[in-house]
């Protein structure tokens, strides 16, 4: 069955990149972005590993590990990212997962039967320090992934889990949020003194109450 939202996520000891890793321990209380790649030596995936690298302190600003996975082995694995540090200008500074009997893959759902192949998919998984799955995309094998869209959902469910609100469409950080429709008008204008507004009885809107 697929993992859903709010799911705990299965753990696994597995080899990576960077050594033998017991997933929920190396995990720890940190929010962790697990994504998936179809095969070492793959050119969109080469430019996504790279930029992930040399996004990583946005990443640990935020109490994120990053974690990838290939289905070809560590020895594998440790080529292709000379040639991404090459490429790309960067240092892979995370591990890779090396899934060979696509143990991970599988636990995970990253197999989908109708792709182009039977190898994992391009998916992404943000997982917080409960080990609660609280975000999935797949990509096209195509289409690169939007890592600044990634660190912007992180934001906001960061934000959300500790605020009474909600982020609209297109919200970056700093930007105006939404109060939840469960507290109440009132109960908002003392909660958020920063000020409400009722745009209508189910849209109010207050500035960001964490900036």
């Amino acid at each position: 069955m697929a993992l859903q939202l709010g799911d705990t996520v299965p753990d696994f000891t597995q080899e990576t990149s960077e050594g033998t890793i017991s997933f929920h321990e190396w995990a720890g209380d940190s929010w962790v972005v697990l994504f998936s790649h179809p095969a070492d030596y793959t050119p969109v995936c080469t430019t996504e590993l790279g930029t992930v690298a040399s996004l990583k302190p946005e990443f640990e600003k935020r109490n994120v590990k990053i974690l990838a996975l290939s289905v070809d082995s560590v020895d594998s694995h440790k080529g292709w990212i000379n040639d991404i540090n090459e490429t790309q200008n960067t240092n892979v500074n995370y591990p890779i997962i090396a899934d060979p009997d696509r143990k991970v893959a599988d636990l995970y759902g990253m197999i989908h039967p109708n792709s182009l192949n039977n190898l994992t998919v391009r998916s992404v998984f943000i997982i917080d320090p409960n080990k609660k799955l609280r975000l999935t995309l797949t990509y096209p094998a195509s289409t690169g992934r939007n890592f600044d869209e990634i660190l912007r959902v992180i934001d906001s469910l960061q934000l959300t889990d500790y605020h009474q609100v909600a982020t609209p469409a297109n919200w970056k950080d700093g930007d105006d949020c939404v109060v939840v429709p469960s507290i109440s008008t009132d109960e908002a204008k003392q909660k958020f003194p920063k000020g409400v507004t009722e745009v209508k009885p189910y849209l109010r809107m207050t500035p960001q109450p964490n900036k």
